[in-house]
């Protein structure tokens, strides 16, 4: 077994641990901010959130069968230290968020970008689901997260209103997922996440912010539409 490999195996497994041992992170405390905007439009419906545990499992399954099966490959070895430093900053970022939104939403961006690049280091094939797959879940969902954490921080400091940030940040979205998905064609788990996120924004803004959850809900047919774009061209 490379160093490398158990390394992130045991940083993956504190990353399915932290939730046990850290107190549930539920949102930003609105304490922490300027302006009290309630209920932040970005932030998917609380359902949206149960992907974790798939992520989570995936995740753990990848490393194990990384360090057993594939210690020596270089195409595995090649993503192992971004993902380490991504998942590493996980394991303590549920305890970086309760106590600052600006370092919570700075880590958060850490993750995400070491995340997507690593799985646009990972080939497809090979290993489809045990090396692309779990780091495409990953990245998409850390894509979706990322931009939450940046529109929460951006309205409730006041630089643009609660939808006037929950629209940037579903740009922002859509356009950084787009690019990452026109280039890994072949594996449409990473833009099926960004729906589900995008999914559960429509549903926490469906009763009372018909302008976010349509904004939510246009991008999600223009993902959708490009996975089958980029399917039937890769």
């Amino acid at each position: 077994m490379s160093l490398s490999a158990l390394i992130l195996l045991l940083v993956t497994v504190a990353f399915g641990l932290a939730p046990l041992v850290t107190p549930p992170f539920t949102g930003y405390d609105p304490s922490l901010f300027p302006v009290d905007i309630g209920r932040p439009a970005i932030q998917p419906a609380g359902y949206a959130f149960s992907i974790w545990s798939v992520i989570y499992l995936w995740l753990i399954v990848h490393a194990a069968y990384g360090a057993w099966k594939r210690a020596a490959d270089p195409a595995w070895d090649r993503t192992r230290l971004l993902l380490t430093v991504a998942i590493g900053v996980g394991v303590v970022w549920l305890w970086i968020a309760g106590q600052s939104a600006v370092w919570g939403t700075v880590t958060i961006w850490i993750m995400a970008a070491g995340a997507m690049t690593a799985f646009l280091r990972a080939p497809t094939e090979p290993d489809r689901w045990l090396l692309s797959g779990p780091q495409a879940i990953f990245a998409g969902w850390l894509t979706a997260a990322a931009a939450v954490s940046t529109g929460i921080l951006i309205a409730g400091h006041g630089v643009l209103s609660n939808s006037g940030s929950a629209l940037a940040m579903l740009a922002l979205v859509l356009g950084i997922a787009l690019v990452v998905q026109a280039r890994k064609p072949r594996m449409p788990v990473y833009g099926l996440t960004v729906i589900w996120a995008l999914a559960g924004v429509i549903v926490a803004n469906r009763a009372d912010n018909a302008l976010v959850a349509g904004a939510a809900a246009a991008g999600a047919v223009v993902m959708l539409g490009a996975l089958i774009w980029t399917w039937r061209r890769g």
